[in-house]
């Protein structure tokens, strides 16, 4: 009976089948992005304020550190569950660390923010990263054709940790010498991948991991959609056209987001390792222009409101800026792949206009170069 009861909380952590059929995320896996979305929008909220306060630079900087922290810890679990996931209960239970050292992180992005505080955000991400290298070892353990991998991923995940918690222990010090000092983090925390699958990739399933992207970047797009409800909920105290035109233009914009990378064409045609960490990767772009929009938006409604100390031109770049990221980024993934000739540049054409049109249209011009953008977009995948 014991025995029965093992073996059914604690499987062995084999590769699961790159061609599985009807392979879906999982209730576990919906959990989890919904804790990292609250983290996520803590670092919204953080770039909001910021540029509401007329610090661009500063809280850029401080919104791309956190958001990186966030999201590098979510994909390395995304990819590592594509390939490993058993669903024991020691998985579930190892999962659940991760969610709550997200949880720790949301909770230090305050102060990250405020003081450059690094404590809670480091702690969470630590939770977060020695519970994968766990989940790493188990790997190991019941993987002997991959093992050299999963160690190579633990090792390296491990040798990140030390270096952030030493960083954390030598605050604080100068502006300029910490982000140095993150930047060098970051590329260390980037490199382990691209040398761990080097000694054989794993066995993630490519179509399982599309639709985990695609799930996440309609979470995050979900903060554009709550800034235009801030908009109409200001508007319930008295009508005020300037809040109305912000909801409508936000649900325009985001609508074109969705349905600019929701599009027929395959995002990732390929489990070639090369291509797989540029659309992998690449996405960072993706996801953090996505979430900036939703700040931005809010930006506009403190300018509107009478609680930002920049103008409204600021309020428009906030979410001009962010928006031409966001199509600059599913170039880089998908569209430079997809087609040739001027078609595969139609999305920086765009980019490019929406950063002009502000100083001559306001808002109304960048929603109306979405639209166009999609049009335009979807003309050409009709005519390949």
């Amino acid at each position: 009976m014991i025995r029965k009861l093992a073996s059914g909380c604690f499987r062995p952590m084999r590769p699961r089948d790159v061609n599985e059929a009807h392979r879906a995320a999982t209730p576990l896996e919906l959990l989890f992005d919904l804790v990292t979305v609250i983290a996520i929008a803590a670092a919204a909220t953080g770039l909001h304020h910021a540029i509401a306060e007329g610090h661009f630079v500063d809280g850029t900087l401080r919104f791309a550190a956190a958001f990186f922290g966030i999201w590098w810890a979510w994909m390395n679990y995304t990819w590592f569950a594509s390939a490993y996931d058993n669903d024991d209960a020691l998985f579930r239970l190892l999962t659940m660390v991760l969610m709550g050292g997200a949880l720790t992180m949301a909770a230090g992005i305050h102060l990250f923010f405020e003081s450059t505080n690094l404590t809670l955000v480091v702690i969470g991400y630590v939770i977060m990263r020695l519970a994968l290298v766990v989940l790493w070892l188990r790997a190991a353990r019941s993987d002997p054709a991959s093992r050299r991998t999963a160690l190579w991923y633990a090792g390296g995940i491990t040798l990140a940790q030390v270096y952030w918690v030493v960083l954390l222990l030598s605050q604080p010090l100068p502006r300029v010498l910490f982000y140095i000092l993150f930047a060098l983090g970051t590329i260390l925390e980037l490199t382990v991948p691209a040398l761990a699958e080097r000694n054989g990739s794993t066995s993630w399933h490519r179509h399982h991991i599309v639709e985990r992207y695609g799930l996440l970047i309609i979470i995050v797009l979900g903060e554009t959609l709550l800034s235009s409800s801030m908009a109409l909920e200001q508007v319930s105290d008295g009508f005020d056209g300037q809040l109305v035109s912000i909801a409508l233009v936000a649900l325009v914009i985001v609508f074109s987001m969705w349905w600019l990378y929701f599009s027929p064409e395959e995002h990732l045609a390929t489990n070639e390792l090369s291509r797989a960490l540029t659309w992998g990767y690449g996405h960072i772009l993706i996801f953090a222009s996505g979430a900036a929009v939703g700040a931005g938006f809010a930006v506009l409604v403190d300018v509107v409101t009478d609680h930002a100390k920049v103008g409204v031109l600021a309020g428009h770049y906030a979410v001009a800026i962010p928006v031409a990221l966001y199509l600059v980024g599913l170039w880089l993934v998908r569209d430079r792949f997809t087609f040739s000739g001027a078609a595969q540049y139609i999305l920086p054409v765009f980019a490019g206009l929406i950063l002009i049109v502000p100083l001559l249209l306001s808002l109304e011009g960048v929603a109306t170069l979405m639209v166009l953008c999609v049009l335009v977009r979807n003309y050409t995948t009709c005519k390949v």
